[in-house]
């Protein structure tokens, strides 16, 4: 259907427009070149065409189109369901770091002169054929090199979360040493991320904390002083790496919101703080927090008795968190098995239900109000204690008691 949909598309631009009136371009050229999974990957197009000759000539073929990004050359057409972004060529006519303004080009070479690096400067017409209009995006690409276009002070000051999308770039892409002029060229702009949005950031910063592997990227972020201007309180270096050390032991996904509570502050307030900063989602905030409670204490040695109680009183997703986090405090490989233990317990364990009610409190002659809490409380306390027994006769006779003596 994916192909369906993209010939179709494709098809009727160029009944628009004749033969290399459009291509492919940026990212699902690049890892369709790297032969990485692009299955997900969204099919950007550009075109010589101008935004109202592409949206006329869509319907005309019998396409549906948005009209998602007018200001910036962008419609989105639907072909069997699926969007295909179609930007027309464009070329800067004012940028103040934040946002462009720009004119439309029939013009490839200026439309790749705008792009970020070289890698994200391909293009590729229907039948696969490469274009690499800086000359060297195509190489870049296969040797892992992420290179500006042009000038990296130029290109940065065109948008500056390009000081982060760089970051990201070598994190995913990176095979090579860095490119010094480009790392000089983060650090000098780096203040200048304050200027930008919170959303954008955060997306951006998740996005990098996604790779498989961004330590040596977020090494980097940290010594030129770029971690410093997107939040003060990143500085859980040890934690973080050894996060990652956990996954790959045992070979989870990447998980960029733990990653970010693993770099992050390790109290609450700091949490709720990064949260605010970054304008996070109220989920990932609750998470952030839950990840950084500390109630309980994880070790290698834990008990079953008291993992099963953490997850009783956090939630298995908290408690899961919380166990992570500890274990990457201090990983080892020689521990891997004792803290994989642990962690199938977390992910296995299903609490069962207290085997009283507050009819059962009430049928024992306390009466309603606050001392129904109480002995709810208790009896609680007391079923934790006892790694949560099921024997409902059991748990009436020491409810009974604990209803006497409790005032």
């Amino acid at each position: 259907m994916a192909e369906r949909a993209t010939r179709a598309v494709m098809d009727a631009l160029a009944v628009i427009g004749g033969e290399g009136a459009a291509r492919f371009v940026g990212g699902c050229v690049r890892d369709t070149l790297l032969r990485r999974d692009a299955a997900d990957l969204d099919l950007d197009i550009a075109t010589r065409l101008t935004p109202d000759q592409v949206t006329r000539g869509l319907v005309a073929q019998g396409l549906r189109v948005e009209p998602t990004g007018l200001d910036h050359g962008t419609v989105t057409a639907i072909a069997f369901g699926r969007p295909f972004e179609i930007t027309t060529l464009r070329k800067d006519v004012e940028t103040d770091g934040r946002r462009a303004i720009v004119a439309f080009t029939t013009d490839w070479s200026e439309d790749a002169a705008r792009r970020d690096f070289t890698m994200n400067a391909l293009y590729a017409d229907p039948d696969g054929r490469v274009h690499d209009p800086t000359g060297r995006g195509l190489d870049d690409a296969m040797a892992g090199r992420v290179i500006f276009v042009g000038d990296p002070d130029t290109r940065i000051k065109e948008d500056y979360l390009r000081v982060l999308r760089y970051f990201r770039f070598l994190a995913r892409f990176a095979e090579d040493t860095p490119d010094p002029g480009a790392l000089a060229a983060c650090a000098r702009h780096a203040d200048q991320l304050v200027r930008l949005s919170a959303e954008r950031i955060a997306k951006e910063l998740l996005k990098l904390l996604a790779a498989r592997d961004p330590r040596s990227a977020v090494e980097l972020m940290s010594q030129i002083g770029v971690l410093i201007h997107i939040a003060p309180g990143f500085s859980r270096g040890q934690r973080f790496r050894g996060l990652i050390d956990v996954e790959l032991a045992l070979g989870r996904a990447p998980d960029a919101e733990l990653r970010l509570a693993a770099l992050g502050p390790s109290e609450t307030s700091g949490a709720l703080a990064l949260a605010k900063r970054l304008k996070l989602s109220n989920a990932l905030r609750d998470r952030l927090v839950a990840a950084c409670s500390g109630q309980f204490t994880f070790t290698v040695e834990m008990s079953g008795q008291a993992l099963r109680r953490a997850i009783w009183v956090l939630g298995a997703s908290a408690c899961r968190d919380q166990l992570l986090l500890s274990w990457a405090e201090d990983f080892t490989p020689a521990a891997v098995s004792e803290w994989g233990r642990q962690l199938e317990l977390v992910d296995t364990w299903r609490p069962p239900a207290i085997p009283i009610s507050g009819d059962d409190i009430l049928s024992m002659g306390v009466e309603e109000g606050p001392r129904v809490g109480r002995v709810r409380k208790a009896f609680e306390d007391w079923w934790l204690d006892q790694d949560f027994p099921e024997d409902r006769l059991a748990a009436l006779d020491r409810l009974k008691r604990l209803s006497t003596a409790i005032t």
